[in-house]
Order: structure tokens, then sequence, then C-alpha cells
């Protein structure tokens, strides 16, 4: 069975930096498309970035140009580096991987806390 495991979140100040990975383990299956989500408080759980095993990556305008999401295949990892953050960034981060129809996963999820 698949696992996911998010490490990396925190509390910074507005405009600071933060790295979250996300490491899976088990046995994935290839293709797939790993992917960043969010949710804060009283909202819905949304996109943030995707990236498939091919390299193709896909942001939300919110965070395009702040939010970089990159995988390396041979450690089953997914990172997003979040630069400028801003205070309405704050959520908890969760990683997905979908691997069609033979799985979708999510993980535990990271909190992420942007103070102004």
């Amino acid at each position: 069975q698949v696992q996911l495991v998010e490490s990396g979140g925190g509390l910074v100040q507005a405009g600071g930096s933060l790295r979250l990975s996300c490491a899976a383990s088990g046995f994935i299956f290839r293709p797939n498309t790993m992917g960043w989500y969010r949710q804060a408080p009283g909202k819905q759980r949304g996109l943030v970035a995707t990236i498939t095993t091919g390299g193709s990556t896909d942001y939300a305008d919110a965070v395009k140009g702040r939010f970089t999401i990159s995988g390396d295949n041979a450690k089953n990892t997914v990172y997003l580096q979040m630069n400028s953050l801003k205070p309405e960034d704050t959520a908890v981060y969760y990683c997905r991987q979908d691997a069609g129809s033979h799985y979708n996963i999510w993980g535990r999820g990271t909190q992420v806390t942007v103070s102004s």
C-alpha cells in the first residue's frame, strides 16, 4: 500500500520561504501525478500545484511565480518551494498521488502558518 508523508511546514513571517517535502513509499505505480493541495480554516481544499512523472507542472493562479513544484523520481519525493509567502497562504498543505484507476491517495497534511 502506498503511503505519503509530508514534512517541512511551520511558522514563517510574510515574505519568507518554506520548502515542503512529500515522500512516497510502497508499491508506486507509474505514471502518476503528484500534487500539493491546501485547506484553510472554513474553506474547501484546493489545488496548489501538480507534477507528472514526466515533469509537466501546473499551478493555481494564486501561487504562480512564487511557488515551484519539483520531483525526484529516484527518491519518490516531491517538493514544493514556497517563496514570498503571504498570510493568505496559511493552510494545511496536503500531498496527493493520483495513479488513475490504480489508486488515489492523500497524505495527512502539514501546517503552514504565515504571520503578517
